[in-house]
C-alpha cells in the first residue's frame, strides 16, 4: 500500500475505551450520581394536572407537560431524569409513576442515566424484568 493511502481506522470496541473517553465516561456518570436522591421514597413530585419545568432543566423544548397524556407524562420524565439537577428529582419525580413507567422509559434515556438509576435502585430493574 502507497503512503497516500490510508487504512480505516476500526471504530473502538465497548471494552476498548482509551484513557481519556474512559474519563470522560466516568465523569458524566458521576455527575448523574450526585443528582441522585438517597431512596426512592423521596420522590413525590405529582401525578396529575399540569406541570412547568424551569428553564434550566427545559431549555431545549416543551416547558408545560400534562400528566394525564401519557407521552408528555413520559417526555417530562426523560427529561427531568436527563436535565434535573438533586433538588429538581423530588419535585418533579413520583416514586409510584417512575416504577411503573421504567420499563418503557429506560428504552427513552441514555445508557448512563439507564445504568447509573438501575445500578441504585434495584428495584427499577426488577419492575422491569417484571415487566418482560
Amino acid at each position: 500500500m502507497s503512503s497516500s493511502q490510508k487504512q480505516p481506522v476500526p471504530a473502538p470496541a465497548p471494552g476498548d475505551i482509551s484513557g481519556v473517553d474512559a474519563e470522560d465516561l466516568a465523569l458524566y456518570r458521576e455527575k448523574f450520581r450526585k443528582r441522585l436522591p438517597e431512596s426512592l421514597e423521596e420522590l413525590r413530585g405529582p401525578t396529575h394536572g399540569v406541570v412547568e419545568l424551569p428553564l434550566h432543566m427545559a431549555w431545549s423544548g416543551m416547558t408545560s407537560y400534562d400528566m394525564g397524556k401519557p407521552r408528555q407524562r413520559m417526555g417530562l420524565y426523560r427529561t427531568v431524569l436527563h436535565e434535573g439537577l438533586r433538588d429538581d428529582l423530588p419535585l418533579y419525580l413520583n416514586q409510584d409513576l417512575l416504577v411503573q413507567l421504567w420499563p418503557v422509559l429506560r428504552t427513552l434515556v441514555g445508557r448512563t442515566v439507564r445504568t447509573v438509576w438501575e445500578d441504585a435502585f434495584p428495584q427499577l430493574t426488577a419492575r422491569t424484568r417484571a415487566a418482560a
